[in-house]
């Protein structure tokens, strides 16, 4: 490490009271020696208290049965979601028209973003009105115990079996706090279309899961799995069972079946052997998890609302450009959310 790196120590620390994760990109979080002191372990202990206190605020706008099966297995699924009118509606928006896209390939699989910034959704009502669905948002707010505005967009899957393996296969935990992840897809998803899987209860910070967390942390910033380095640990199926974890359960669901998920809890892409195309309107929504408050959001601001992905993408092209940061979302034009990758 050069000595000019150490001028991001400044950086590194603010990281230890935010969302930062990576601990190969950040030395002092990736530091054995603190984590062996308990650094990762308080992080994660202090993150999971905060989320429980922030969650109590959010659970008057769910009912007692949604958020008893979620409180007990960390996801919410509702099939028959939307209306079937406006669930036809949705889908002649999302499939007749082209819209400006980026890909991002990992292994055999391709995911397309299609944002969909308030010009768009002003030509789109469907889109626009399942994007804002209260009882969506409840649910992600829920999920991530965060209030706010979550970031939504159209997302296509598009696996090509080429051999190559495909990093979100392996079960893992997106990050050390609760987070939430949410589809309402447009088409039916089969045991073999490569579902999401998710291990029921696992988003509980046990004192298992929590000694999990700090062994994690010992090694991780040498780890040969990049994604692993970066703070979403990875987890064999022997160790599910030493936390006392069922192995995944896939997801395998009809259309218009929408699903959050609390991604502090183990879950994946179900490895699929066959091409597939998997189209959904998605959700994802991460906020500093040492905040006592669910409100004061930026993102909800006006001129910010429903515009981070317009808003940051070409900053990141930018930073690619003049600062050599990479960026793995490639802009491929105007193309079908359907059609096969163009990366």
């Amino acid at each position: 490490m050069s000595p000019l790196h150490y001028l991001n120590a400044p950086l590194w620390l603010m990281g230890i009271a935010g969302a930062e994760k990576s601990m190969r990109k950040n030395p002092i979080l990736g530091s054995e020696t603190l984590n062996r002191w308990g650094l990762h372990r308080a992080r994660v202990t202090i993150a999971a208290r905060l989320a429980e206190m922030r969650r109590k605020r959010l659970a008057s706008h769910l009912s007692e049965e949604d958020r008893t099966f979620f409180d007990e297995n960390g996801y919410f699924v509702t099939r028959n979601f939307l209306e079937p009118e406006h669930f036809e509606a949705l889908k002649r928006e999302v499939f007749n028209k082209p819209y400006e896209a980026r890909e991002m390939r990992q292994g055999q699989a391709v995911t397309r973003m299609t944002p969909v910034p308030p010009e768009v959704l002003g030509r789109n009502p469907a889109i626009a009105a399942a994007l804002r669905d209260k009882r969506a948002l409840a649910q992600i707010r829920y999920a991530a115990s965060q209030g706010g505005q979550p970031m939504g967009f159209i997302q296509s899957v598009i696996v090509n079996p080429d051999g190559r393996k495909d990093p979100q296969s392996n079960v893992h935990a997106d990050t050390f706090h609760a987070t939430s992840k949410a589809w309402l897809f447009l088409q039916d998803v089969g045991e073999e279309d490569g579902p999401f899987c998710f291990v029921p209860g696992s988003h509980k910070l046990t004192a298992e899961r929590l000694e999990w967390q700090h062994q994690c942390s010992l090694s991780a910033s040498r780890d040969s799995d990049s994604h692993h380095a970066s703070g979403s640990f990875r987890i064999r199926s022997e160790d599910l069972k030493t936390l006392g974890l069922p192995q995944p359960v896939r997801m395998a669901v009809p259309e218009n079946t929408l699903i959050v998920a609390d991604t502090f809890a183990f879950h994946g892409r179900t490895p699929s052997d066959k091409a597939t195309v998997r189209c959904e309107l998605h959700w994802h929504m991460r906020r500093n998890p040492f905040l006592p408050w669910t409100g004061l959001d930026p993102k909800s601001l006006p001129g910010i609302k429903e515009r981070e992905l317009q808003l940051f993408m070409p900053i990141a092209d930018l930073m690619e450009k003049h600062l050599k940061v990479g960026n793995v979302w490639r802009p491929v034009g105007e193309v079908a959310v359907d059609s096969q990758p163009h990366i």
